[in-house]
């Protein structure tokens, strides 16, 4: 809000009309040593020239000239339209549609995402979806729990090769609710699951990247099939544009994964530090009624017109907190449209040919740095990401190429000091013949030096 409009007048003629004496009478209920005290932390107010000033400041740490990080976030090319439309007043300031009559434009854009959703997953339902990625892999854990009633434990089985910030969100989210999270091992070549070598167990549900953290190609339709001869549902935790190449999680193995989840930011949304995100969330007609969130149907009104309502409402804003779901607070709307808009401008063909130029860019760059001797760590099947073995540290390169203005990957060893020289690179279709050049000939320089 540009300004507070209560002046201390009105703030006391407030409080005269409830009895009140102060504003801090209006939290006596929370106890003293739950609040926060003096805020000694919060900067000295500064002039809106300071203000833009700073903030430009902080925007061009952002700058970079060529950008090779993935794991999670991917910088892939955006139509102008997307953005000219999202940001629109009616869709900017568009919020939760509670009142189905005053917000069909809303409740529309939503339908027709959940049907893309629906069709890019090859699965039945998509929800109005979800902060990010990782909270949309705590909900679908969540979900499968409640799901899968013949289960008689609370364990689900996790790949050691799933992307760290999941897991930890996972943990944070899920643990608390008396889920144990089971860790099935990678295999050193190959960096995926091996259906052979999982942990026997009665799980509830059985977790699948694909992609994994790694950027290599699990054998899904084994994996998704093992999962239900376990008695366990199979969760799809799916990059959306790989999807676009690759089987969709409807059609795992011999009856499909029974959930698909996942970040929704490699359609149509920028990076821009740190965000925005969101989740998404798909699943079979089966278990429908334990999606989170909420779901837009399309129907007709006594004129036969076409109308949109709210069709399955199961968080606790909607319905007695014992019924609930979920406790998700919102749809991300703005997000969401800039998807809407983008899967609509791309179509399939649009998004088939974003997906393969992605995978045959990292093809190219694989076999240039394989003429510096930079080999992959691992081998099989891989989308857009790879993780690449360096005769040095990986945090001494990706430092000194940041100082030419390149991001060169993430640095495994930030996670696993048994992987400190390794490099976990990826490449979208933005990236042309002479950007991988010039990455090569700063790689070499930096490793020469």
């Amino acid at each position: 809000m540009p300004f507070i409009p209560h002046t201390e007048h009105d703030i006391a003629e407030m409080l005269e009309v409830i009895g009140a004496k102060h504003i801090n009478d209006l939290f006596d209920e929370i106890p003293q040593q739950l609040r926060a005290g003096e805020l000694t932390q919060v900067p000295d107010a500064i002039s809106e020239m300071e203000m833009a000033q700073l903030m430009q400041e902080r925007a061009s740490q952002d700058s970079v000239k060529l950008n090779f990080l993935g794991a999670g976030a991917y910088e892939h090319h955006i139509p102008a339209a997307v953005w000219d439309v999202a940001t629109r007043g009616e869709y900017m300031t568009a919020y939760t549609p509670y009142q189905a009559e005053a917000s069909q434009g809303t409740l529309q854009v939503l339908y027709e995402y959940q049907t893309n959703m629906a069709n890019l997953t090859g699965m039945d339902v998509s929800n109005a979806s979800l902060y990010d990625g990782a909270s949309g892999l705590a909900e679908a854990v969540l979900m499968a729990v409640r799901a899968n009633r013949k289960c008689k434990t609370r364990q689900v089985l996790l790949p050691a090769n799933l992307h760290p910030h999941y897991e930890a969100a996972l943990r944070a989210i899920v643990e608390t609710q008396n889920i144990e999270l089971v860790v099935a091992e990678y295999g050193d070549q190959t960096g995926t699951l091996n259906v052979s070598a999982l942990p026997q167990g009665q799980y509830a549900a059985v977790v699948i990247a694909q992609p994994n953290f790694f950027g290599q190609l699990e054998a899904v339709d084994e994996l998704t099939d093992w999962a239900h001869e376990q008695g366990a549902l199979a969760i799809a935790l799916v990059n959306p544009m790989a999807l676009a190449l690759l089987t969709p999680p409807g059609n795992w193995g011999e009856k499909g994964a029974d959930i698909a989840c996942g970040d929704g930011q490699p359609l149509g949304v920028p990076m821009a530090s740190g965000g925005p995100y969101y989740g998404f969330i798909c699943c079979k007609q089966a278990i429908v009624r334990q999606m989170p969130g909420r779901i837009i149907g399309r129907t007709v009104d006594l004129d036969g017109n076409i109308g949109y309502a709210l069709t399955l409402q199961a968080r606790e804003q909607h319905i007695r907190r014992s019924k609930a779901t979920s406790n998700i607070c919102t749809n991300q709307g703005l997000a969401v449209t800039a998807s809407t808009i983008y899967m609509a401008l791309m179509g399939s063909e649009g998004l088939s040919r974003v997906a393969q130029n992605s995978h045959l860019g990292m093809k190219l760059l694989s076999e240039k740095l394989a003429t510096l001797g930079i080999k992959p760590v691992f081998d099989g099947p891989y989308f857009h990401e790879r993780v690449f073995a360096l005769p040095v540290a990986a945090d001494k390169v990706v430092s000194a190429l940041a100082e030419q203005g390149v991001v060169a990957g993430l640095d495994l060893g930030k996670y696993d000091s048994a992987r400190s020289n390794q490099l976990l690179i990826c490449v979208t279709e933005t990236k042309s013949d002479a950007h991988l050049d010039h990455f090569i000939a700063q790689l070499q320089s930096v490793i020469g030096q």
